[in-house]
């Protein structure tokens, strides 16, 4: 028995390594005697020993390769919320995103107190559709609970046949009961880069998730709004609310964009390939016009790298709330040709460097997501100095009749107005506006 438990140690030893280990009693022996020094073997030993009791005492049969699987999920789930073990299915739905279409809801999402957690809802997905916000507790998919499953068998539940429904149990900040929210999957096809004209001369690009052509879409963004304003913009809102992050290329190539000089970003591990430098190259695409960038909670990873090297570079008002703080660095290394390991192997720090990592990015100017709406307009106007009988006149030419001001037409009366419709962009709006003032007055 001594016998057999010492050789099954050494094969632990050897799964715990990464090594392959060839079955013999030299092998053995030679292993042991290089790793005794440097292995906790007591610990090991105690491994050993549970796993034979869970073999021999558990109420039903539990196979070595399903009791090893669920050692290694467990010595990965302990090391944070991000690193995790792919088996062939879980490995095959990493690799779904770029190898085909499925059905989904269209979520990014983590661990939290054994919850799923809405990091953000993706942009015309059902999620964002149906109401799912930043920050929201999933704690009950349909009929099944969540608490204590791992994240890739969640996600599996979300996702399904185009065309069905499911009904997601919410907790949400400031309700008192959870909230029921069903929503159909769809096909998730997300376009990164959306922008518009807010007023003439002021340009707004939202950047909804980061992927590989994501800083290419945003360069053709800002010259297509140039174009549609006379050849330049004044300002510039780049909104990353509920951006959830993506691709590092993709978040360095559109911090470059704005940037003529100096550091982007910069990850620190512990391997040598783990440290990495990303530095800005000569050109700002709005040649120096003002900027303001808008972030949230739902604001992670990729977006806080943007918001950050900007904000240390002073090359951008940062605006909103506080980000989601997900400053870590995610290598996927293959472990058989359908196997995985998703390990946790750097962060990342702002130029300046600061950690992004469970600090976030905290704006220049905070402000709360509020929705406005107008009051009712009295039917009397205030009295003015032109409205009093005999009032002196200014020494100007009364303006003429054709002077007036045109009343607003059906179109714009249907239009809603920004500061009801998205009070936050209504504010940088107006801060663009101050800041261009300013600058002109330089």
């Amino acid at each position: 028995m001594k016998s057999t438990l010492r050789a099954f140690l050494i094969l632990a030893l050897g799964l715990v390594l990464g090594v392959s280990l060839t079955v013999g009693q030299s092998v053995f022996a030679e292993r042991e005697e290089k790793s005794a020094a440097t292995l906790p073997l007591a610990e090991l030993r105690t491994f050993t020993e549970v796993f034979a009791r869970v073999k021999s005492d558990y109420v039903e049969g539990v196979d070595d390769k399903t009791l090893l699987n669920y050692a290694i999920r467990g010595m990965l789930s302990g090391l944070d919320p991000h690193s995790a073990y792919l088996d062939a299915d879980a490995y095959k739905e990493l690799q779904i995103g770029t190898s085909g279409e499925f059905g989904g809801l269209g979520l990014e999402v983590g661990m939290e107190n054994g919850f799923v957690k809405v990091i953000a809802p993706i942009d015309d997905t059902p999620a964002a559709r149906g109401g799912v916000q930043a920050g929201d507790l999933i704690i009950r998919l349909d009929d099944t609970p969540l608490q204590g499953m791992e994240l890739n068998d969640a996600v599996k539940l979300m996702r399904g046949q185009v065309g069905t429904n499911i009904t997601l149990t919410l907790l949400r900040k400031g309700e008192e009961k959870p909230l029921k929210i069903t929503l159909t999957r769809a096909v998730i096809k997300v376009k990164s880069v959306k922008s518009q004209t807010l007023e003439p001369g002021y340009g707004y690009v939202r950047v909804s998730q980061f992927q590989a052509q994501t800083g290419t879409n945003l360069i053709d963004a800002v010259s297509q709004l140039k174009k549609d304003n006379s050849g330049s913009l004044k300002g510039m809102v780049l909104d990353l609310r509920n951006n959830p992050g993506g691709v590092l290329n993709g978040a360095v190539t559109v911090s470059d964009a704005f940037l003529e000089k100096g550091l982007i970003v910069y990850t620190e591990g512990r391997v040598k390939d783990s440290q990495m430098k990303f530095t800005a190259t000569p050109d700002d695409v709005l040649k120096g016009a003002p900027m303001v960038v808008l972030v949230n909670g739902g604001s992670a990873s990729a977006s806080e790298i943007v918001a950050g090297a900007l904000q240390d570079h002073r090359r951008a008002v940062i605006m909103g709330s506080k980000t989601f703080g997900k400053g870590s660095v995610q290598t996927i290394l293959p472990i058989t040709n359908d196997t995985a390991l998703k390990l946790t192997t750097a962060r990342y720090y702002t130029p300046n460097g600061r950690s992004i990592q469970a600090e976030g990015i905290v704006p220049d100017i905070i402000t709360d997501n509020v929705k406005l709406t107008a009051g009712e307009k009295s039917s009397v106007e205030p009295l003015k100095e032109a409205d009093l009988s005999r009032h002196l006149s200014n020494g100007k030419k009364p303006e003429g009749a054709g002077s007036s001001k045109p009343e607003a037409g059906p179109a714009a009366a249907e239009k809603e107005p920004l500061v009801s419709s998205d009070y936050q962009l209504y504010e940088a709006l107006n801060l663009l506006k101050g800041l261009t003032i300013l600058q002109s007055r330089n």
